[in-house]
Order: structure tokens, then sequence, then C-alpha cells
């Protein structure tokens, strides 16, 4: 028995849009091969098989996604305790009247 091939992983190039991962377009075109008999409806299937592929491998190359939903709302919580914080001291230090912030 053979064993399943790990996915690639494949690194996310700045924030997801939209449109990555609408398949809807694709899918449009295949019913429109599909309603001429046309012979592109193979080529339309590919490209779906491939914009599935893709968005699979952004979604296992996401950060956090390795995480149980506890985990993630653990981490959550971590990060707004430390904003908050450094929320406190931003408004502390500029209460000291240390700085001298021109006012526009």
């Amino acid at each position: 028995m053979a064993a399943a091939a790990a996915p690639a992983a494949v690194e996310v190039k700045g924030p997801i849009k939209q449109d990555d991962c609408s398949f809807l377009p694709v899918v449009h075109d295949i019913i429109k091969c599909m309603d001429k008999d046309s012979q592109d409806v193979h080529q339309e299937l590919n490209r779906l098989k491939a914009k599935l592929q893709e968005t699979r491998e952004m979604v296992l190359a996401m950060p956090g996604i390795d995480l149980s939903p506890e985990q993630q709302q653990l981490q959550l919580q971590n990060l707004r305790d430390q904003v908050r914080t450094k929320n406190e001291l931003l408004q502390k230090y500029k209460s000291l009247c240390m700085f001298d912030i021109p006012k526009t």
C-alpha cells in the first residue's frame, strides 16, 4: 500500500483576496460550454480542478490552520491582552507630559 504524499507547502503572498477563492466564474463557464455542446468542457473542468487545488493549498498555508479552535481562541485572547497592556502603557507615558506633542 503506497503512502499518501503530503501536500506541498505553499507560501501565501500577502492577504488572500476574495477573487482568489471564487469558483462561480469557472462554474459559469462550464455551464455555458455544456449549453453550447462545446468541446471545451474538459478544459473548463480542468481549470476548476486546478482552482480547487490552488485554494486547498492556500488554506493549508494559512497561519494557525494547524491549531485547534480552542488554541486559536487562547492565542487571540493573549494578543488582545498584549494590545490592551500596550495601550495602557502608551496612555501612561502620554500622561507623564514628558513629550511635547504639537497640536495641529
